[in-house]
């Protein structure tokens, strides 16, 4: 069996973050009735492990969340480390943040044209829990979120 590199974890938010700007497009994983779905996404906007999602209205998504806004977040970098955050997902109805991930998005602004299109859904995902692996360490930490 291969063996991990060893890290601090004394650093553990700190590792779990720069794993996550590395990674940069989690899998997002929903429940649709009984049935797992998990799919690429590109966060649009990310503050420490709150996570920022945009969605279109139409999506499968949109029911799933609706029906159970228990999601998670599975980053996964080049040499395997692993951050996954579980939490749950909110529709984000604060315009003024919302017009922030606006500006700062050429491909919402492309595609959808206006800040307030309707079909425009940007979920927040706060988390409950963070865990860290080591590439092969077969070992999941928990990551301080606070």
């Amino acid at each position: 069996m291969p063996t991990s590199k060893p890290f601090d974890k004394e650093k553990l938010p700190e590792i779990a973050i720069e794993c996550m700007n590395k990674a940069k497009f989690p899998v997002l994983a929903t429940v649709d009735d009984n049935q797992p779905r998990a799919r690429p996404v590109s966060p649009v906007k990310t503050e420490g492990f709150t996570v920022y999602v945009a969605n279109l209205r139409q999506y499968g998504k949109t029911q799933e969340i609706k029906a159970n806004p228990k999601v998670e977040l599975c980053y996964i970098s080049s040499s395997h480390d692993q951050v996954r955050i579980s939490g749950v997902a909110t529709i984000l109805n604060d315009k003024g943040e919302i017009e922030e991930i606006w500006k700062t998005n050429p491909l919402l602004r492309k595609y959808l044209g206006s800040s307030d299109n309707p079909e425009l859904i940007i979920y927040k995902i706060l988390p409950n829990e963070v865990r860290f692996m080591r590439e092969w360490a077969l070992e999941y930490y928990q990551v301080p979120i606070d």
